[in-house]
């Protein structure tokens, strides 16, 4: 690799930090180095764009495993960490809370212990141009009412396994941060979507089921609420971040684009009719279906995102209509980036029943 900074990105075969690697490989200002342990939602064809890339490497590896990551620390001697990897669906975390436990919380602290004692062992420039920064979501902060916004002060109350271990891995952090002075800087997202999104989520779902003509299945009545942040969006605020945001301050990002779960699927809806005027399935409205609703079903959240658009001059580019209608045409168009994982690991079934 050339002689740029090393940039280790925890979880970049995942959905939002592939979009990270794509976005850092292709600016050109780091070395990238790609850490992730390849779990079911992870997938090496959302880096592909950048794979040979001269300034990209890979390597596979688990966080909650000491010896590895002292290794690759000794071997890439990284200027920065982004922290992205985790285990991330909610559903999921109903049903088998122990891995989110494990990589969420054992594997951020150890990720930690291991960056401490190689920031300490930096030379002064070096360690004081060290940053860490640790990626995470807005449902640490638990359910809205019908008014308010999350803000970077807002009260920790998690409600599932998932978010539980999240608030665990941020006060981790923030911890190592305060007792022993490592140099972090936190955010916290509202939901994301767009293209590479693993299809147990709620939009690629949906495409996916309507583009097949199988039911939409919808939780409760569907008036969930959620504020929607495109990918893309979210990747360039988290680089801004990382170099830009002050050490020990966190930052909430958000699309501020609230809609309930029904309006989302909607949207899509109307969507899918328009771009497959010859899919059989038309109007894909006709295959909503409401399902019982997810066990601790938060609310309503929605993010103020004031403070990164103040102090560091991020804008979400995409509004909710012009996002939706990207990621529905990149499922459309890349049949060959999904179609394995229905073959494979995830067929579309229910998780998280409870």
């Amino acid at each position: 690799m050339s002689q740029l900074p090393t940039l280790i990105v925890t979880g970049g075969a995942g959905f939002i930090g592939s979009a990270v690697v794509r976005q850092a490989v292709a600016e050109g200002k780091w070395n990238v180095v790609n850490l992730d342990k390849l779990t079911y939602a992870a997938n090496l064809a959302s880096v592909a764009p950048v794979s040979n890339a001269p300034n990209y490497r890979f390597v596979q590896a688990d966080i909650c495993d000491r010896a590895a990551m002292e290794a690759i620390f000794r071997e890439h001697r990284p200027a920065a960490i982004m922290h992205l990897a985790a285990e991330s669906h909610v559903d999921r975390s109903i049903d088998g809370p122990a891995a989110f436990i494990e990589t969420n919380i054992v594997g951020t602290y150890t990720l930690l212990d291991v960056t401490l004692s190689y920031w300490r062992a930096l030379e002064d420039a070096d360690k004081q141009a060290f940053r860490f920064h640790h990626v995470s979501t807005d449902e640490v902060f638990g359910s809205l009412g019908a008014d308010g916004l999350f803000t970077e002060t807002s009260r920790y109350q998690p409600n599932s396994p998932y978010s539980a271990s999240k608030a665990s891995a941020d006060h981790l952090v923030r911890a190592w941060h305060e007792t022993y002075g490592l140099p972090i800087v936190m955010s916290n997202c509202s939901n994301n979507y767009g293209p590479y999104h693993f299809p147990e989520k709620l939009i690629p779902l949906m495409i996916l089921k309507g583009m097949r003509g199988e039911k939409l299945p919808i939780y409760g009545k569907g008036d969930n609420i959620r504020d929607w942040l495109y990918v893309e969006d979210h990747a360039r605020a988290l680089r801004l971040v990382l170099e830009k945001g002050a050490v020990g301050e966190s930052y909430n990002i958000g699309g501020r684009n609230e809609r309930t779960n029904l309006q989302v699927v909607d949207a899509l809806c109307a969507l899918l009719d328009e771009r497959l005027p010859a899919s059989p399935h038309r109007p894909h409205a006709g295959l909503k279906s409401f399902v019982a609703d997810r066990p601790g079903h938060d609310k309503r959240y929605a993010i103020d995102a004031s403070k990164i658009e103040r102090d560091l001059g991020w804008k979400a580019e995409e509004n909710f209509e012009s996002g939706l209608a990207k990621t529905v045409d990149w499922y459309i168009a890349n049949e060959a980036w999904w179609r394995p994982i229905l073959d494979g690991s995830y067929q579309g079934q229910r998780l998280g029943a409870g």
